[in-house]
């Protein structure tokens, strides 16, 4: 006798394509904060490099190499610090955009510092948007530049390291609770 093969209904195929749409909507969201908080990690880590590399140079040269902005592979800051400081000095954080080192007197006017020397450092990367952001920094108040990562917004916001501290960037897990 010959049994009839018997495929799956429309329902059935309905019920199955709902139950990956709701999967779907609930996992992409996270996947994608995810993605931009290994990308603020890493752009956080490769700022420490730089900052590192400046403090060792400073220590080394007593001043800062010269630097306003950008910079790149070929400028004086570039190569006044690889490879003998950092083998190879990241250019542009993990959106792509170019990070800025101010140096010496070029820190003031930078975030709101002012009484800049020769061995002072600014490096900032200008978070996934890659526009400056209206930030100034308040040496009264230096918390003031923390924030908690709660929203997708929050991935615009400048990182930004002054002589190798934090002055714009997200708190640690542990600091957002007090």
């Amino acid at each position: 006798m010959l049994k009839k093969v018997r495929g799956f209904t429309l329902i059935e195929l309905l019920i199955v394509v709902a139950i990956l749409g709701i999967l779907a909507a609930l996992l992409i969201p996270n996947a994608i904060t995810a993605i931009q908080k290994a990308k603020q990690k890493s752009t956080m880590k490769d700022i420490v490099v730089i900052s590192t590399a400046v403090t060792d140079y400073v220590t080394d040269n007593g001043v800062t190499p010269t630097q306003d902005g950008t910079y790149t592979a070929t400028s004086a800051f570039y190569t006044g610090l690889s490879p003998f400081y950092v083998k190879v000095l990241p250019l542009t954080d993990q959106w792509g955009t170019f990070y800025n080192a101010y140096c010496g007197t070029d820190v003031d006017g930078n975030y709101g510092i002012s009484g800049a020397a020769g061995d002072d450092f600014v490096i900032a990367s200008y978070g996934r948007a890659g526009i400056l952001e209206s930030f100034t920094f308040s040496p009264t108040n230096p918390e003031a530049g923390l924030f908690v990562v709660s929203q997708s917004a929050h991935f615009n916001n400048d990182l930004v390291m002054w002589n190798g501290s934090w002055i714009r960037a997200p708190r640690t897990s542990a600091a957002a609770g007090t």
